[in-house]
């Protein structure tokens, strides 16, 4: 098994993935396309959703599909783009219904590790991408891993939002437990299915069932 650089707390309940066949041909494939090309997001940020929001520290949980495949846009952090990078659709329309929901008015900047340091789990299902071809890294075996993610934290967790957005996250987040945890879907905030994402108060629903079980509420600003 090759070393994963992760944080130590998720490397501890997913190491039985980390040795599986799938997870010694997603790396290879991995690794040689790093070589080979420009990939999305920079290597030594693949995981950093799980660094920046340890295992215990999880509250609230948003599903992506996978990463941005533009030019210093993936940060590894799912619908996040570096600092200074024009905000993509889907994160403006975010933006816009923390606004109208919870009227605050989020910071321009579309790094949400403001988010990952409280305890928002921002998880791709796929965590890598080739650069200007959407989806390129799709069933290689990260969709294995994040699906290994979401029951892990479903067997040691409990009192967790899930913000489950379009057809893609909400059959990732099956095997979670609703009697447990507060699953919120809605369509995506994509331009193509916004009208059905506004409106749906998903970050004030959260923030007030953190309230009821005595967990700090989210900052969304």
């Amino acid at each position: 098994m090759k070393d994963v650089k992760i944080d130590e707390t998720w490397k501890k309940v997913l190491k039985m993935e980390f040795q599986k066949p799938y997870w010694e041909e997603l790396t290879e494939f991995v690794r040689q396309q790093y070589l080979s090309g420009k990939v999305y997001p920079p290597a030594k940020n693949v995981f950093r959703a799980f660094d920046l929001c340890p295992l215990d520290k999880v509250k609230v949980v948003i599903v992506g599909q996978d990463p941005y495949h533009g030019e210093k846009q993936a940060n590894g952090l799912s619908f996040a783009v570096n600092d200074g990078i024009t905000l993509p659709p889907s994160l403006k329309n975010i933006y816009k219904e923390i606004q109208n929901d919870i009227g605050i008015t989020p910071m321009s900047t579309g790094d949400l590790s403001r988010w990952a340091k409280q305890g928002v789990l921002m998880l791709n299902s796929v965590l890598t991408v080739a650069a200007n071809n959407p989806a390129s890294h799709k069933e290689k075996g990260w969709e294995k891993f994040t699906d290994a993610v979401i029951k892990t934290l479903n067997e040691n967790r409990q009192n967790i939002v899930y913000l489950l957005w379009g057809k893609y996250a909400h059959t990732k987040g099956e095997v979670i437990n609703r009697e447990k945890n507060l699953v919120l879907i809605s369509a995506h905030p994509s331009p193509y299915s916004v009208q059905l994402f506004f409106g749906q108060h998903h970050f004030s629903r959260c923030n007030k069932y953190l309230k009821e079980h005595n967990l700090k509420q989210i900052n969304w600003q």
